[in-house]
C-alpha cells in the first residue's frame, strides 16, 4: 500500500575541499575544554534535546542555552526547522555573543545530533570552522569530573558578520525529486540516517506515517556514536558504515527533523575514506507528499 510522507532532507556530495577540513580536529575532550574555558574568546554553546536541563540540571560553567528548534529553524515557516535566515541567524549568534574571532565550543546530551545541526549552519552562513570545536561525548564527558552550574550566562552582544548561504552546500526538494524519486539517477545516492525501524515503517515516530523515500539506503548516523559514552566511534567504524557508499557520486541524506542527517553530514565530511572532505546540500524545507514504500 502506497503512503505519503513528509520529510527533511539533506544532501552531501561528495568531494575535495581544503585539507584542514578532513579528520577530527574539531573534536575535543572535557580535559581540552577544562584547560581554555576562560579564554577571553571562547564561547560554549549548549543545545539540549529538553532545553530546560539547562536551568533544571546545569550546564557547563559560562555556557549559553540554544533551544533546538527557535534558534535553529525559521519560525515564521512552516516547517519551523527550515533554515534560519542568514539575518536571524546572525542576529543569534549576536545574542550569544559570538564575534569573528571567536573559538566557539559546541555540546549537547544526543551523541552531537543536535550540535551538529549548529555546526552545519556555521558552515551554511560561512563562518571560520577551523575556529568551531565540538565537545565528544557532550554532557556525559564533562560531568564525569566535572560540576555543571545553574547560575545564568549572560554575555557582552557579538559582532560577528555571515556571508550569504553558500548555494554549493543545499539542495531543493524538486531536485531531489527529479534526481531520485524520478529519474533514478546513477550519479546520486539517497541515504535515510533515521533508525532502521523508521525507514521500514515498522515504527512511526516523529512523523506521519511510516516508509521511506523511493529508492533511498538505510544508515543509521546514530549508530557513528556510543549509545552510553556519547562519543564518535572510531574511524573503522564509521568506514563499515559507509562502505557501501560511492565516493564519486552526489549523496542525499535526509531524516525527520534535521538533526541525524546533519550528524551524517558531519560522519561523511570528516571521515578520511571519502578523501578530504565533503561537500553538503541541504534541503530548505519539509518533504511535500511523495509515494513511499511501506518496506
Amino acid at each position: 500500500m502506497h503512503r505519503t510522507h513528509h520529510l527533511l532532507l539533506f544532501a552531501v556530495l561528495l568531494g575535495i575541499l581544503s585539507p584542514a577540513l578532513a579528520g577530527r580536529d574539531f573534536l575535543i575532550d572535557a580535559d581540552w575544554l577544562a584547560e581554555h574555558i576562560e579564554d577571553e574568546n571562547l564561547v560554549v554553546l549548549e543545545v539540549r534535546y529538553h532545553p530546560h536541563r539547562y536551568f533544571t540540571i546545569g550546564h557547563i560553567p559560562g555556557a549559553v542555552q540554544v533551544q533546538r528548534f527557535r534558534d535553529l529553524g525559521d519560525n515564521a515557516a512552516s516547517p519551523l526547522m527550515r533554515f534560519p535566515s542568514k539575518e536571524a541567524f546572525q542576529a543569534t549568534l549576536r545574542r550569544w555573543g559570538v564575534n569573528d574571532d571567536s573559538t566557539l565550543v559546541l555540546y549537547d546530551d544526543a551523541s552531537t545530533a543536535l550540535a551538529s545541526r549548529l555546526y552545519y549552519l556555521l558552515a551554511l552562513y560561512g563562518f571560520d570552522m577551523d575556529r568551531v570545536k565540538v565537545l565528544d561525548g557532550g554532557t556525559i564527558e564533562w560531568s564525569a569530573f566535572n560540576e555543571l552550574s545553574k547560575d545564568p550566562v549572560e554575555r557582552a552582544p557579538g559582532s560577528v558578520t555571515l556571508k550569504d548561504a553558500d548555494p554549493r552546500l543545499f539542495v531543493e526538494w524538486s531536485a531531489v525529486y527529479d534526481d531520485v524519486v524520478s529519474r533514478r539517477d546513477p550519479g546520486v545516492v539517497l541515504i535515510d540516517a533515521r533508525p532502521r525501524a523508521m525507514y521500514t515503517g515498522e515504527v512511526i515516530q516523529h512523523s506521519i506515517v511510516g516508509g521511506h523515500i523511493p529508492g533511498a539506503i538505510n544508515v543509521v548516523s546514530l549508530d557513528g556514536t556510543d549509545g552510553q559514552s556519547q562519543k564518535w566511534r572510531d574511524d573503522e567504524t564509521l568506514a563499515a558504515m559507509y562502505q557501501d557508499i560511492p565516493k564519486d557520486k552526489a549523496v542525499y541524506v535526509y531524516c525527520h527533523d534535521g538533526f541525524r542527517m546533519s550528524l551524517a553530514w558531519m560522519q561523511l565530511r570528516q571521515h578520511s575514506s571519502f578523501g578530504l572532505v565533503s561537500h553538503a546540500l541541504v534541503l530548505r524545507g519539509m518533504v511535500p507528499s511523495v509515494v513511499l514504500p511501506t518496506k
